[in-house]
């Protein structure tokens, strides 16, 4: 997994970077201790905005990161990682201890504290956590979970998944009807009997398995669709190909590229994508 780097306070590190430097660290699970219950989404509620960890602007390996004025209309996909045991009891960037067993997440710009629905794009799996830390700075990453959080997605064996991290929103117009939650108290964590050669608690697999596409254009002329697959074709990107989309009026060619099998090959898509000019690549879960 890529770890995150912690103690974000202001324009500059309010704590070491002993921890980060943008390389590829493996963190792990409790090890020998087993969670004999998983917590239960966190519990979304509006909250004040800590005094720490909002910037406004703050720099991390010399990348400047602005702070998001709010988190409404928020929703992206891509990779989410997770962080463990590396850094459980030490101080997330609006100074509280950072659980491994709790329904937390980190993420750059976000306001903090922000609640988020996570969905696994491959098994469909949902949950809720609570954004209180700053991360991860690792490229094509777009939250950081817990433990807890990433066991119930079931993404802790392969230490990264694609997601779709969308935010509640407490100020929405009253007129709107708000988001209906269902979610249960979180379950307070403890050890029991040792597991022998365990490091990490892997969840039951998920019957369902969706195919991931990449989508880098949609165009209303079916002609321009073509001149895009061409341009990835001459690039050496196959599996490129037109899906025709007759929901909508009038009929949008969409230009997409897979099935993309794992995250490995989706970062790898992204540079080359990058190195044509498209930077706004989309994923896709069917």
């Amino acid at each position: 997994m890529q770890a995150s780097c912690k103690l974000l306070t202001g324009l500059f590190l309010a704590g070491s970077l002993a921890a980060c430097g943008g390389s590829t660290v493996r963190d792990s699970g409790p090890g020998s201790d087993r969670i004999p219950d998983l917590p239960g989404n966190a519990v979304p509620r509006p909250e004040a905005r800590s005094k720490y960890g909002n910037g406004p602007v703050y720099e991390v390996l010399g990348k400047r990161y602005t702070v998001m004025p709010s988190s409404s209309n928020y929703q992206e996909r891509g990779v989410a990682s997770w962080y463990g045991k590396k850094f459980h009891g030490r101080l997330t960037s609006n100074r509280e201890p950072y659980d491994m067993y709790a329904m937390t997440a980190a993420h750059k710009t976000l306001p903090l504290p922000t609640y988020v629905k996570v969905r696994n794009l491959r098994n469909d799996k949902s949950i809720i956590v609570r954004v209180n830390d700053r991360g991860p700075f690792v490229h094509n990453r777009i939250i950081d979970l817990s433990y807890a959080a990433a066991l119930k997605l079931d993404m802790v064996r392969d230490g990264t998944s694609l997601v779709e991290v969308t935010a509640i929103d407490f100020d929405a117009p009253a007129g709107d009807k708000p988001t209906r939650i269902v979610s249960t108290p979180a379950v307070r964590s403890t050890p029991t009997q040792p597991v022998p050669e365990q490091d990490v608690i892997v969840a039951p697999a998920s019957t369902i398995e969706h195919k991931i596409f990449v989508q880098v254009g949609a165009f209303g002329d079916r002609n321009n669709a073509a001149r895009r697959l061409a341009l990835l074709s001459q690039s050496g990107i196959d599996k490129g190909f037109i899906h025709e989309d007759l929901n909508v009026s009038p009929t949008l060619f969409r230009v997409r590229i897979g099935p993309v099998a794992d995250v490995v090959q989706y970062d790898l898509l992204v540079e080359e994508l990058v190195n044509l000019g498209i930077s706004d690549p989309y994923l896709i879960s069917e």
